[in-house]
């Protein structure tokens, strides 16, 4: 039994060794990027390290459209709205010559996009609200099983980016936690991140809108209204971090301007080390390449600062190995 019991510990102990030496970021090319995330997870979990950072203070904040997964030639969850319309159409005639439905029905996108902002709010009035937040969860989830993407023809959620899925595990291993914080809307996200992402719903933090508690025949339920009640974007997104997450982060990742003043509030803190980084679209082969003159996804103003406030740029055409999982 003792040499069974020796046999026994000696194995799980090189299993174990095989696991610590095991590359955390495979899909990640060995370049100073990469060298930079694994420098700064292991100075800061090292117990003694004058650079060491309480598991309760390891937070983690990522953006998702971009960061996550693609977002090229439109956000997915406008893609969705889009989807919704045609759907809803035929109970709708007046949307054939009434805009911004028009440019849906005839996927005219630059014309949907023209009508700005109050065009976009009431195509998403449309297909976001006034429904239960029940019902909008199954059409989400059915759409997310169904629709693809119309150049790459894989399923949206087949379009999540391998090398961040690594980073997100490789943070969650060593005691970090991870936050969804994100100008898309939190109930458009929640139904499907968690097996994405492994990111819990109570940990994104994302657009919201005005809800309403009903009892309808006897149930009690929330319905969706339309009306904008947060929108977590720009400065919005360290506003979000600080209400309904409640700690400043250590680590954030963003790929746009947009997700600049989350990038600069955690950075800018003193105590503890912090990271900043920036996915850069390069790889026009692979997926997308874009930044300064982008209408979706823009990395101006984080590109000229980057070095300033030593922020790392990730090159995706050549930080990365591979874009999507494995068969996906």
């Amino acid at each position: 039994m003792l040499l069974f019991l020796s046999i026994s510990f000696l194995a799980q102990s090189q299993s174990r060794m095989k696991i610590s030496l095991t590359d955390p970021l495979p899909s990640w090319n060995e370049s100073a990027s990469k060298k930079a995330i694994i420098e700064f997870v292991s100075k800061t979990t090292k117990e003694g390290s004058p650079e060491f950072i309480p598991v309760a203070d390891r937070i983690a904040t990522f953006d998702n459209d971009g960061t996550l997964w693609s977002e090229q030639p439109m956000y997915f969850q406008l893609a969705f709205a889009m989807d919704q319309i045609k759907a809803m159409a035929p109970n709708y005639p007046e949307w054939k010559t009434t805009q911004p439905f028009k440019a849906v029905l005839e996927n005219d996108v630059k014309t949907l996009v023209a009508s700005g902002v109050d065009g976009l709010l009431e195509v998403l009035a449309v297909t976001h609200t006034g429904m239960t937040t029940e019902a909008f969860e199954k059409t989400v989830k059915e759409w997310m099983a169904t629709a693809t993407h119309p150049v790459s023809k894989k399923h949206y959620n087949e379009m999540i980016y391998q090398p961040m899925l690594e980073l997100l595990k490789f943070l969650r291993d060593n005691g970090y936690k991870t936050f969804i914080v994100s100008g898309g809307g939190i109930d458009f996200m929640r139904p499907w991140i968690e097996e994405a992402y492994g990111i819990p719903p109570y940990q994104v933090v994302g657009s919201s809108g005005k809800m309403k508690y009903e009892v309808v025949n006897g149930k009690p339920v929330i319905k969706k209204i339309a009306e904008l009640t947060f929108n977590n974007d720009d400065d919005g997104k360290p506003i979000g971090i600080h209400q309904f997450i409640g700690k400043r982060p250590v680590f954030a990742a963003g790929n746009s301007d947009g997700d600049y003043q989350m990038l600069e509030w955690t950075t800018s803190a003193t105590g503890y080390p912090r990271f900043g980084m920036f996915v850069h679209h390069t790889d026009a082969e692979r997926e997308y390449a874009y930044d300064r003159t982008s209408h979706i996804g823009k990395l101006d103003k984080g590109l000229n600062d980057a070095a300033k406030n030593n922020w790392t740029i990730v090159d995706m055409k050549n930080d990365w190995a591979t874009i999507y999982p494995a068969g996906k």
